[in-house]
Parts: C-alpha cells; structure tokens; sequence
C-alpha cells in the first residue's frame, strides 16, 4: 500500500513540476511578443470583469438567504408561546430582544464580516484606479 501511495506522491510532484514548467513557459513567451502580451491582458481582464460579476450574483443570493434565514431565526423565536397582551393600557410593547445562542450569533458576526470584506474587495475590482 506504502508502494502506491509513493507513486501517487511522485506521480503529483512530477505533474506539479510539469504545470510550473508549463506556466512558466507561456509566461515568457507572453512577455517577449507584445502582441500576445496586450492579448493575454485583455482576455485576463474580460475574465476577470465575468468573474466579479458571477461572484457579485452569488454574493448577492447569498446575502437574500442569509437575510432569510435571520429574519427566520427572529420571527421563531419570538412567536412561540409568545401572544401581545390585550385589553390593558399599561402594555407597553417592545420589539423581541433575539436569543441566539452563542454559537448562532458568533456565525451570524462572521458571516456579517465575510460579506463585508467580499463587498470591500468587489469595489476594488470594480474600481481599480479609485482604491490605489
């Protein structure tokens, strides 16, 4: 078994070895033909612009679901067993504090800041020229 698994490791490095060399090879060859390079850049950059859009839409899915799933949260926790007091003018209703657990809130605080940082880096890539 020790025998396969050193050939899958050898055969790894050597195809690892074998994309490095590739890479560096289309690299040079794109830096020495000006022609190749302004084409090389232009399709990076037509790849790139997809990309953030692409990611832009799924962040934007995902920040409705996790909007969703929030709102979900708040409106379980505060309609079990929960009924508004009638008939007394005393009453004074205040909106439900939530009870997450604090699992469930440190998730939430997490998510909330990866949605930040990936909204920050989008303006970057949007923006190019405004952030530097």
């Amino acid at each position: 078994m020790t025998q396969m698994n050193s050939n899958h490791l050898l055969q790894l490095i050597h195809t690892g070895f074998r994309v490095s060399l590739g890479a560096t090879t289309s690299l040079v060859e794109t830096l020495a033909d000006p022609q190749t390079r302004s084409e090389s850049l232009s399709q990076l950059r037509l790849e790139l612009t997809q990309r953030v859009t692409e990611w832009e839409e799924k962040g934007l899915i995902t920040e409705q679901e996790a909007r969703s799933f929030i709102e979900a949260l708040l409106r379980q926790q505060s309609s079990p067993g929960s009924s508004p007091a009638t008939g007394t003018a005393d009453t004074v209703t205040t909106p439900p504090s939530p009870v997450a657990s604090p699992t469930v809130q440190l998730e939430i605080e997490e998510l909330t800041a990866q949605l930040a940082a990936i909204r920050a880096e989008l303006e970057k890539l949007r923006n190019p020229g405004a952030n530097s």
